[in-house]
């Protein structure tokens, strides 16, 4: 009795580069254009070394914080160790940027966002990306790729760091209590800063992985619910921060420089 044998299956082979019909070019495009205008705006500002703090309030920019330079004086709430000199080639931030910069390049979301805008590497879903081969994030530089979680654990330090410049503008005129519109900017920013970090997909991990029964462990179940819910939005909140940050700066360097008054609630 013979066996008929199924002809081998081959890949189809479609010349177009996709068969989409909707316009996928619009989330590339203008990713690259928004994360272009950003790093633009956000390198020049950690470079300009001036109206970044409102002594009368404590209003510090989070692109300065914590602000490690001589001239930061007031500022400085965990000492300097950068001379005058260095202002213009380095940030006064120095400390917390480049593990600000790790963490949100290595963040799953962002690593999407660049790797369509910039690299190509799909630019969309089922498009034929230009390069020859991909290696995934198995060797240099992606490979570094995996040190997200360490980042996040920097990104919580300088959460925890933001939290103490914003408590501390909640200072009066007098050097007692007092609200300002300067002091809700730089709450509402915190606040999603702090969902951003929390959103995390380390977060999650960290929380609620490595359990082999959620019954017997009753509060990080509970933690791990909380920081899944928050984890769908991870994408939102890190768009969000980035808006934040721009307006919590942009107001800060207006009122430092004396181009505008902060507006007084209480105090």
């Amino acid at each position: 009795m013979s066996t008929v044998e199924a002809p081998a299956k081959a890949r189809a082979k479609i010349k177009e580069r996709t068969l989409r019909r909707d316009n996928w070019r619009v989330y590339p495009i203008t990713t690259l254009v928004a994360f272009t205008a950003w790093v633009a705006y956000a390198t020049v500002r950690a470079f300009w070394g001036s109206a970044f703090y409102v002594p009368e309030y404590h209003y510090l920019t989070p692109f300065y914080s914590p602000c490690v330079n001589e001239i930061c004086g007031e500022a400085a709430e965990f000492g300097t160790f950068l001379p005058a000199s260095t202002r213009g080639w380095i940030p006064f931030a120095a400390v917390s940027l480049p593990f600000l910069l790790l963490f949100r390049l290595t963040c799953y979301y962002y690593r999407k966002a660049y790797y369509r805008s910039y690299w190509a590497s799909p630019p969309a879903c089922a498009v034929a990306e230009p390069h020859k081969r991909y290696t995934g994030e198995r060797r240099f530089p992606l490979i570094g790729q995996n040190l997200h979680r360490y980042f996040w654990l920097a990104a919580v330090v300088i959460s925890l760091i933001n939290t103490w410049d914003v408590i501390r503008a909640f200072r009066g005129e007098d050097g007692g209590f007092g609200v300002g519109l300067g002091t809700l900017i730089l709450l509402v920013n915190l606040i999603l800063l702090w969902a951003y970090t929390l959103s995390c997909h380390s977060c999650r991990h960290i929380v609620g992985g490595r359990l082999k029964h959620f019954s017997k462990h009753p509060v990080r179940y509970w933690m791990w619910q909380q920081v899944s819910r928050m984890n769908q939005r991870h994408g939102q909140y890190a768009l969000i921060t980035l808006g934040s940050l721009v307006v919590t700066d942009l107001y800060i360097a207006l009122v430092a420089s004396g181009t505008i008054s902060d507006l007084r609630i209480f105090n």
